[in-house]
């Protein structure tokens, strides 16, 4: 985990490749009920489009910003800049919250948000590996690109069947066992090394009456191995409730979600926290000492409007939930 300082240019456009308008904007910001003297935490900071709407709206309060994308982290410093001190930049992963907190110094805090969707930069960057679009993109997937198994490395070395596990488990793929068979017996020959490799694979393992509809064939594949190479769910149902212990009363998490494995675990998580009493249903008073530790502010998600879904299609499938802390 290392300490990045705020960075040169105050230019949201300036940012190179993080200059599209962040998801839910006026909504997150809106959820986490801002207090001008308050601390905040962005947890996965991106070119910093969130951070620079919360940093608008703080006097004399301080926003902490966490990402382990050394390429987020260069644009959010150069986004953010005009912010001085008021901001800090840390190279790190938002499970470690509590200790990056811990490392700074800082207690409680008055509000957290996530936006667990993938950059724009991201997918469109060839060399990051993320896309499907690209003939000789590399199969990286590496969301913090210091060290660590790329998605490759998992392709040739995982077993057939926990293959098909990642890909039906994490991608909801339906034809999961023949596309990890096919993996299987391609990398016999050759170690795959591109997109363009993995793509022709998965084509070959649909039925093409099957590839006509619901997008690209190789999506959900790609969003599997992404998913299981981070880490991304493991690390979301450990922490959930990790951040709403670093909420101050009234303090307030708000998280952006993309697909259903995600929103389900946001939903479960806030819902334990709200009422984890374990009594049975009968018992006139709790006896189990399980006390709620806020509400959920957020009966259904807050989604996109029409307008933004139009302008952009990345929002269409976003969903936001807020937990509010209300003990100590």
């Amino acid at each position: 985990m290392t300490l990045e300082g705020a960075g040169r240019s105050p230019d949201v456009a300036e940012a190179p490749g993080f200059g599209h308008k962040p998801v839910l904007l006026k909504e997150t910001v809106a959820s986490l009920d801002i207090r001008p003297d308050g601390i905040y935490v962005d947890g996965t900071l991106g070119g910093g489009g969130h951070a620079y709407e919360v940093l608008k709206k703080l006097q004399k309060g301080r926003l902490i910003g966490i990402d382990q994308d050394g390429d987020a982290i260069e644009a959010a410093t150069k986004r953010l800049e005009r912010f001085g001190d008021r901001v800090t930049i840390v190279r790190s992963n938002y499970e470690s919250i509590a200790d990056v907190l811990g490392e700074l110094g800082i207690g409680k805090v008055d509000g957290i948000y996530l936006d667990l969707g993938v950059s724009s930069y991201q997918l469109d960057t060839a060399q990051r590996g993320f896309t499907y679009r690209e003939e000789d993109a590399p199969l990286d997937m590496r969301m913090d690109q210091r060290g660590g198994r790329t998605a490759a490395d998992l392709l040739n070395t995982c077993g057939e069947e926990e293959l098909a596990r990642i890909l039906k488990e994490y991608g909801e793929e339906r034809f999961s066992r023949r596309i990890a068979a096919n993996i299987v017996k391609a990398r016999q020959e050759k170690p795959l090394e591109t997109a363009g490799e993995l793509v022709r694979i998965i084509r070959a393992s649909i039925p093409m009456k099957m590839q006509a509809a619901g997008g690209h064939p190789a999506k959900r594949t790609f969003q599997a191995l992404r998913i299981e190479l981070n880490q991304e769910l493991t690390v979301l149902e450990r922490s959930v409730d990790v951040m709403i212990g670093c909420l101050k009363p009234r303090g307030r998490l708000s998280i952006i979600t993309f697909h259903s494995l995600e929103d389900r675990i946001v939903k479960n998580r806030f819902r334990q926290n709200e009422n984890p009493c374990q009594c049975p249903p009968g018992f006139p008073v709790c006896v189990c000492g399980k006390a709620s530790k806020g509400r959920v502010v957020t009966r259904k998600p807050i989604v996109p409007s029409q307008e933004e879904t139009e302008e952009n299609k990345r929002a269409k499938s976003a969903k936001l939930r807020v937990f509010e802390r209300i003990s100590g």
